[in-house]
This record gives C-alpha cells, sequence and structure tokens, in this order.
C-alpha cells in the first residue's frame, strides 16, 4: 500500500468544540533535543526525542511536522508568494530565488520512529507528514523519536546566517517541530513567512557548537559554570580546554525554542525585581553594513543604556497586564527586524534609542500576547500583533513620555488601511491577505484599535480588570477570539457580540457627525442638538458639551443591543440618554441650555472612538 494511498484513508477528524466550551483541552509535548553545529558549514546534526500526550477526544492517525528551514528554496511557496504578491516585503522579495546551493536551507529527515518503530512519511515542502504505526487513543502518550539533518539558511526572514549587521547565527523556527491539533483539527501550514501555532510543552535542548560562540536562547542554562560567558555564578572561573561547547537549555510550559550564537557576543544581565532575570546579547562593536564607525559606536551606546529601560517596562507589564510567568528574558541582536519567541527575542542592533527600546518592548509583550496567551496566530493574527502594539504603546508613553494619546498612532495606520480601499476582514487566515500592508495594517493598526474600542465602549475600570483576568485565566492556554469578548462580556456585563461581529468580520466604519444644532423656538432656554450615523458600524456615544462658564457635562447614550451602560469615568456632570437603536440613522436631544451659554459640542474628546471623519465631531458655536 502506498503513502499516498494510506494518507488518502485517513479517517480521524476533530470533535468540534470551541475553547470557551468547558470540556477545554490541549495537547502536550515534551522535546529533548541534541544539536551538534558545523558552524563553517552552517550545518547541524540533530536528534529528537518527543513525549506527546493526546489529551483531545479523539484518535490521532497521523502527525504532522513543520520543516520551516525548506521554505527557503527556490521554487518555494515562500519564495513564490514573495515575488508573486502585490507588494512584495523588501526583506525577502527574489532573495529565496537567486540563493546558492550552500545558502539555501533545509531539513533532510533520515528517520522518523514511534515507540521504536520505523514510520513511513511524505514530504511536500515545509510539512512532513506520518500515518502514525500505532493510533493514539485519547489520554494515550507515545514517543517519536527522528534523526536529522540540516543546514541554515543565509539570513532572510527571521531565521539564518550572517544577517545585515553580520551577526552568525539567528536561529529561530530551525528545527523539525511537531504541528498543533486542537478543536479545529490539525494545523500543517505551509510556510510562508507569516505566523505560527504551536503545543505548550517542556524543551530540553542541548546544542553543541565552536567554543568561541556566545549563545542565548529560550529556557535557563543549565551548565552556566562549564560554559561561562557571563553566565556562571560569581567568583568562577572557566575555562575552555576544548574546541567546542555544549549549552544546555531547559524550559517548561513554552511553545518553542529560538537561540541565536556569535563570536563577538557580549552578555549583559539585569534583574527585574521580583520578576526575570534580563539577559542582553549584542557586538562589541556593532558592525551594521553602511554605517560609519561612528553611527555603530552610537548604536553600542544605546545598547548599553537597554537593560534599565527594559526593566522598567517588566514592572509595568507585570502590573498592568498581568505578571510574566518564566524565570528569564533573553534580547538578543540578530533576524532582520524584531522577532518574538518563548522567553525572548531577535533584534537587529543598528537603531537610535527610542526605536531600539520601542522594538524591545514590542517584542517582549509578545510574550504576553502568542506566547502565553497563545491564541493561533495565523487565526487570529490581529490579537498576537494588535494586542501587544497597544500594550507596547502604552508603555513606551510611561518609559518616554512622547505622547498624550500612546494610540494615535494605531488609528493612523486603520486609518490609512480604510482610505487605501484594500483593507479586508481582520478573520482572514493571516496566510491569505491580498497584500502584506492589509495584513499589517489589520493586524497591527487594527487590532489595537479593536483593544481601544472594548476600552472606549466598557470603560477604563472594566477594561483594565479585564485585561487582567483574560491573563490570569487564560495564561499557558490557547483563547480564540470569541474566549476573549466573552470574558469582557463578563467584566462589563454588556453585550459586546455585536461589537466584534462588526469589527472582526466585517469592513464596515463607524462615522458620527453633529448636523445641526439649535435653540427652540417653542422652548426658550432649549437647545437641540442632531446627530448622524453615516458609517454602517454602530457605536454608543460620548457628547461632550462645554459651556461658556467652562464648564462641561457628558451626554452618554448607550446603543440597545449593548444591554448596558458604561459606568462614568470622570467626576463630572453626566446625563445617561435614552439608548439610539442601530436601526436608526439619525438621534436627537435637548438640553435645558440656551445655545448662547454653549461654546463647543464634541462627539469623543477622548479620541477612543474609531471614527474615520472626524471633521463633523465637534461644533464651536461661541468660542469667545
Amino acid at each position: 500500500m502506498s503513502c499516498a494511498y494510506l494518507f488518502a484513508q485517513e479517517t480521524s477528524t476533530p470533535s468540534v468544540k470551541s475553547a470557551y466550551t468547558a470540556g477545554y483541552w490541549q495537547q502536550e509535548i515534551d522535546y529533548t533535543m541534541n544539536i551538534v553545529v558545523d558552524a563553517h558549514a552552517h550545518q547541524f546534526t540533530g536528534e529528537q526525542h518527543i513525549i506527546y500526550t493526546n489529551n483531545s477526544p479523539d484518535v490521532i492517525d497521523r502527525v504532522f511536522y513543520h520543516l520551516y528551514f525548506n521554505a527557503f528554496q527556490p521554487g518555494s511557496m515562500m519564495d513564490v508568494r514573495s515575488r508573486t504578491i502585490e507588494d512584495p516585503d523588501s526583506r525577502i522579495r527574489d532573495r529565496i530565488f537567486n540563493l546558492k546551493e550552500n545558502e539555501i536551507g533545509y531539513h533532510e529527515v533520515q528517520s522518523l520512529r514511534q515507540d521504536g518503530q520505523e514510520l513511513r512519511f511524505n514530504v511536500e515542502g515545509t510539512i512532513l507528514q506520518a500515518p502514525l504505526a500505532r493510533p493514539l487513543l485519547p489520554g494515550e502518550q507515545t514517543i517519536l523519536e527522528m534523526d536529522f539533518e540540516s543546514q541554515v539558511p543565509l539570513q532572510i526572514r527571521r531565521s539564518g546566517w550572517n544577517n545585515s549587521e553580520g551577526v552568525e547565527f539567528s536561529m529561530s523556527q530551525w528545527y523539525p517541530k511537531l504541528a498543533e491539533y486542537d478543536y479545529r483539527g490539525w494545523h500543517p501550514n505551509p510556510y510562508i513567512g507569516r505566523e505560527f501555532h504551536g503545543i505548550f510543552g517542556r524543551f530540553d535542548v542541548k546544542i553543541t557548537i565552536d567554543k568561541d560562540y556566545v549563545v542565548g536562547g529560550t529556557g535557563v542554562l543549565q551548565n552556566p559554570n562549564q560554559v561561562g560567558y557571563g553566565y556562571e555564578d560569581e567568583g568562577i572561573q572557566v575555562n575552555h580546554d576544548t574546541d567546542e561547547l555544549t549549552w544546555h537549555f531547559l524550559a517548561d510550559e513554552v511553545l518553542d525554542f529560538f537561540w541565536g550564537a556569535d563570536p563577538d557576543f557580549i552578555h549583559v544581565k539585569a534583574q527585574v525585581p521580583n520578576g526575570p532575570m534580563l539577559h542582553f546579547l549584542y557586538q562589541d562593536p556593532i558592525l551594521a553594513v553602511n554605517k560609519t564607525a561612528e553611527e555603530n559606536e552610537k548604536y553600542l551606546e544605546y545598547w548599553k543604556h537597554l537593560p534599565k529601560l527594559i526593566v522598567q517596562a517588566f514592572e509595568y507589564a507585570n502590573t498592568h497586564f498581568g505578571t510574566y510567568p518564566y524565570p528569564q528574558f533573553t534580547t538578543i541582536q540578530g533576524g532582520d527586524g524584531g522577532m518574538e519567541y518563548p522567553m525572548g527575542t531577535l533584534i537587529t542592533g543598528a537603531r537610535n534609542l527610542q526605536s531600539l527600546v520601542g522594538v524591545t518592548v514590542h517584542e517582549l509583550y509578545h510574550s504576553w500576547y502568542q506566547n502565553v496567551l497563545a491564541t493561533n496566530e495565523a487565526l487570529y493574527a490581529w490579537m498576537d500583533e494588535g494586542f501587544t502594539s497597544f500594550a507596547s504603546s502604552e508603555t513606551m508613553q510611561y518609559l518616554f513620555g512622547s505622547a498624550d494619546n500612546p494610540h494615535s498612532g494605531s488609528m493612523r495606520g486603520y486609518q490609512q488601511l480604510v482610505d487605501s480601499g484594500k483593507e479586508e476582514p481582520m478573520a482572514t487566515h493571516a496566510d491569505h491577505y491580498h497584500t502584506n500592508f492589509a495584513y499589517g495594517r489589520a493586524a497591527y493598526s487594527k487590532g489595537a484599535v479593536y483593544l481601544n474600542q472594548i476600552r472606549y465602549i466598557i470603560g477604563e475600570q472594566a477594561f483594565r480588570s479585564g485585561m487582567l483576568r483574560y491573563h490570569e485565566e487564560w495564561k499557558l492556554k490557547h483563547p480564540t477570539d470569541l474566549d476573549f469578548i466573552r470574558l469582557m462580556e463578563k467584566e462589563s456585563g454588556m453585550i459586546l457580540d455585536w461589537f466584534h461581529e462588526y469589527f472582526v468580520h466585517t469592513t464596515k466604519t463607524i462615522d458620527y457627525g453633529i448636523t445641526s444644532v439649535k435653540g427652540v423656538e417653542s422652548q426658550p432656554g432649549v437647545t437641540q442638538i442632531h446627530l448622524e450615523r453615516t458609517g454602517l458600524m454602530p457605536a454608543p456615544l460620548d457628547i461632550w458639551v462645554e459651556y461658556t462658564d467652562e464648564s462641561k457635562e457628558e451626554f452618554y447614550i448607550p446603543m440597545r443591543i449593548m444591554r448596558g451602560e458604561k459606568p462614568a469615568e470622570h467626576d463630572g456632570k453626566r446625563v445617561i440618554m435614552s439608548d439610539w437603536p442601530w436601526v436608526e440613522p439619525t438621534y436627537s436631544f435637548i438640553i435645558s441650555v440656551p445655545i448662547e451659554n454653549i461654546r463647543s459640542i464634541s462627539i469623543d474628546p477622548t479620541e477612543r472612538l474609531a471614527d474615520i471623519n472626524t471633521t463633523n465631531n465637534v461644533i464651536l458655536l461661541n468660542p469667545n
């Protein structure tokens, strides 16, 4: 019987459940890997031992592995996609297509065994598929062992050797990785350079490499006094009397494992009070291409300032978004921009101070929004990048005090997306956006605006407590978008599904305006205000009236489908108006103040509402 026929006969189907049901489950994995690196050839051999636990209610009779390095070959799906998409990523374009034989990446699997029995397997691009010799029943474990050889690609996207700043190894998505199986079934997405989904588990990894290389990565180093390079205990003298060193890392309850290595790295540590140990690995000197020696010296000075600021960022994050659960975090110079991994990040080093801090803060927040609250990035890229952008913007304001509204940049990005005519629903699978632009603006900008809309609708207090509750209830699990919005409903007491459906599953927009303000002839001393909804998405409104005596009053207009009202967010005057049914395009109300005593009327002066046309949101009546 051929492999193809075996695969065609696959019969197991997932139980259709959602993570928000009482029957939540997730798979479990335990990796042990021994890696031997030939640094000169940019190749390595690997032995992988996996204990895989089937916590699902389903019978598993096949497995899938991701072979990410196979994407870095001419003609791969990633290569074709990068060359044919409407707006190619400048970091990729045709670079994969033009790789030489010693620059391509690959994983060659020599053998795959289940409980000691050889498995037949089939490889198509970046996905390996193998039928199991013994189907895995619910609650059962199996051992999967693999021997493989790999070549590290020239650094193009995320992983590789010799990045633009001369860092030798940026090692991410670098090993054969078992695909995730959840309530939706298997997720063997071909790698085209976008998002990921993984299994929580334990990683016990040994990396043997030339002794001159300084290594950092996921997990806690188990043999610091043997390798040294700043990891050793105080007072320990480390002698490297062999040609190679073996670095032994151990990490529990993580989705993935990354590492970086370079002979020019220096290693700096900083302790977060009551928190993780921070490690920083960067070149001394910085060797950015096309930069002068003076510029690179400035970049080095910025790296020296980085630890203190990142300690402050962690303290802020722990207070406002939930406690970081791991013992360490490692920031490594490498890669091609900034990319997040469990317990660390790879970032390029040639940046001014604010950029360096900004990219590090953004990537560390992925330890909250993806690596701890592990949404499926491919399906919910906006929960990954958008939530991270929201949190990092507030943290940068805290660190630098640089913006009155930290989310104005996200709103501008969303506005650009709307104006472009290229917007697709945020529910679009990350791999299948028609343009990089639409994907980026939806995931980063609109995703952050989504959170700011929740904040606007339910109020500051419910939002902040909801974010902490989200972290506490879903850490080290795989929440979905419905889990999040249901939690916010519980926290606020409001119905929010209408908002979620509009904002995630459509491209309809919010646009309200003040159409007229006039005195009522039959009622002296009374002013009538007319509002209109011209956008296709409804929203509650905060209307602020400023009087000529400089006092202010809020008129809050809830929506009927919310089945609730936002609590007051201030101690000033506030009137709760009758609700505005979403089917009505207009709304009018009166206030018992003569029009000549009104200075201005404005919709949402806090600038949280995602109104795409604010030119009609303010009327000045008596500005003097």
